[in-house]
């Protein structure tokens, strides 16, 4: 199919779009997109990593502020950066060698797919953990995150019935806000997130409002919109209800039992391991959404039930139960690591099925020679 998106965004349009037009020309031909898409990936893991070793339990700006170096904060807005025009030029770079593929559209928004939670994980570390006085508690944060990515599945539940990607405005927005956070907090320090910004309100309560606000208020409305114009003008993909909303059916399953694992929890395990939780919850949601975009972009059906919702039912069932006891961490610690092995390597299998498939590299613009 062929891909098309479409974007309204002023801010993307009249002012990022001639940035990135800019920064393209730099990119020499020979440069295959995938490896931009791949480099801005990178850099967001390492600068998750980076932020994760000087504060693993998200306390380190609330209890004392010096602990995160400055030049971290200011590492992180330069990544953000990086990461953000990357993945704005790839689709550029590859009309203009022209080798756009549904193996870099996939690669892109599959990459995005778990971008997505990494970004949101990292910019914790800056409003820090509730500490009694400041701060946002982990419940806050798991909130936040399924907002995030609940946003990030409406743009492509829309696209799976529309054909159309319409861009999300909140991207370019919170990319903007999240490199303008790390450089005042480079500049002025953590301390500016401890201190009552307005009317008794701290920023970070402002950004939350802000995000909850263009959710439910703007990005969700949207998608039910151009669903709707597209079923009266009669270019739905899928004819029946029950396609349309069968994509939404195992992200939902998903976070209903995820949820029950945070509230039902006998040792609290979001209090507990909220880096370990929270990164599982990211991994698990890109891995269920990278199934809805292949669907999507192949015209098939997803299937209705995602596998990795039986394991993760039985891990809720017994930790709920009080079956796991003081194993509970160890569990998730090891839920999380097999989920994240899952995911590469079912990322490593679908880019080396597709790389063959279409004859092509990944990362090299060169011809496969066949055999």
């Amino acid at each position: 199919s062929q891909y098309s998106a479409v974007d309204t965004n002023p801010l993307s349009v009249y002012i990022m779009q001639p940035i990135w037009n800019k920064i393209i020309k730099i990119v020499p031909l020979w440069i295959a997109p995938n490896l931009l898409t791949f480099s801005g990936f990178v850099m967001i893991l390492v600068n998750y990593f980076l932020i994760s070793f000087y504060d693993w339990d998200y306390t380190a700006s609330g209890t004392s502020p010096g602990l995160v170096p400055t030049w971290v904060w200011l590492f992180s807005a330069f990544t953000t950066f990086c990461a953000y025009a990357l993945d704005s030029i790839d689709g550029k770079h590859a009309r203009r060698t022209q080798s756009s593929t549904p193996l870099g559209e996939l690669f892109d928004h599959g990459l995005d797919s778990w971008a997505t939670s990494i970004f949101v994980l990292s910019f914790f570390s800056v409003c820090s953990r509730d500490n009694g006085k400041t701060g946002v508690s982990v419940y806050t944060m798991y909130i936040y995150l399924s907002i995030v990515l609940f946003n990030f599945m409406c743009s492509h539940w829309e696209k799976y019935n529309t054909g159309v990607l319409f861009l999300p405005w909140g991207y370019d927005i919170s990319q903007v806000v999240l490199i303008t956070a790390y450089l005042l907090t480079g500049a002025v320090g953590v301390e500016v997130w401890q201190k009552p910004f307005l009317f008794g309100y701290y920023i970070t309560d402002v950004l939350v409002i802000l995000l909850i606000g263009f959710s439910l208020f703007l990005s969700f409305p949207q998608t039910l919109y151009n669903i709707h114009r597209a079923y009266l003008k009669k270019t739905l993909k899928n004819d029946s209800l029950y396609e349309g909303l069968l994509p939404l059916v195992s992200p939902l399953l998903l976070f209903i039992l995820l949820t029950v694992w945070v509230f039902l929890s006998p040792s609290n395990i979001l209090a507990k391991q909220p880096r370990l939780f929270l990164w599982m919850v990211g991994v698990a949601f890109s891995n269920v959404i990278c199934k809805v975009i292949i669907c999507q972009m192949s015209s098939t059906q997803p299937e209705l039930f995602h596998w990795f919702l039986f394991p993760l039912a039985l891990v809720v069932y017994a930790a709920i139960s009080g079956l796991l006891g003081w194993t509970e961490d160890a569990v998730l610690a090891v839920l999380t690591a097999l989920v994240t092995a899952a995911h590469l390597h079912f990322g490593v299998c679908v880019g080396r099925q597709l790389s063959e498939h279409l004859n092509i590299y990944i990362f090299s613009l060169k011809k496969r020679v066949r055999e």
